[in-house]
């Protein structure tokens, strides 16, 4: 099966199909990040995530320009008091993580008390905001890249980035401007993952 051809920022976006079929993540991002109307429909499509009661049990810190530099240093913060006697160079290595696309996203699961909600479910619509994200990207031409790692469990960071003791990072959407070649599309076949029962 050939691989539909991605469309760039300028031209019209896929459709919610092809988007949802073809869809894949671009670990190297570069600039452009995403025009403001392009961030807009990113984050409203976040909005429509599937939602059990209606609680909105989600936010987001949207990351750019200086920011990026801060949220480096954070990242650098919360490391050094797990290892305090790091290199020079491995320092900026942690703090290049803040920079590896010009628009992060921190998507912050904020669970609210309901009494027909448990807080996994609240947990799963922030992760399904996410992938919103991800799908309108894609479909817009723009490449993301969902990363979660070691700091969206560190509590210096979730500390530095004002999270409350019942918040949760679900992950760092980073977004921008696809640097490389995305790997070959593989179809697979849903017969193996979908049986009648």
């Amino acid at each position: 099966m050939t691989k539909p051809m991605i469309k760039t920022h300028s031209k019209a976006p896929m459709s919610a199909i092809e988007a949802l079929q073809t869809r894949s993540s671009s670990p190297r991002l570069t600039e452009p990040g995403p025009s403001p109307q392009s961030l807009t429909y990113i984050c409203k499509s976040a909005l429509r995530a599937a939602d059990h009661g209606m609680i909105r049990p989600w936010r987001f810190l949207i990351i750019e320009g200086d920011s990026r530099e801060k949220l480096g240093e954070l990242f650098l913060k919360a490391s050094l008091t797990k290892t305090p006697n790091l290199k020079p160079q491995q320092k900026e290595i942690i703090k290049t993580k803040a920079l590896r696309a010009p628009t992060i996203i921190i998507a912050i699961a904020n669970p609210q008390e309901h009494p027909k909600v448990p807080i996994i479910e609240q947990e799963y619509s922030a992760a399904a905001a996410v992938q919103n994200m991800s799908l309108a990207a894609f479909a817009l031409g723009i490449g993301s890249v969902w990363r979660t790692g070691a700091f969206a469990y560190d509590a210096i960071v979730h500390e530095g980035l004002g999270l409350n003791k019942d918040e949760k990072i679900i992950g760092f959407l980073y977004i921008g401007t696809r640097s490389s070649a995305a790997k070959p599309f593989v179809e697979l076949d849903t017969a193996d993952y979908f049986k009648a029962w």
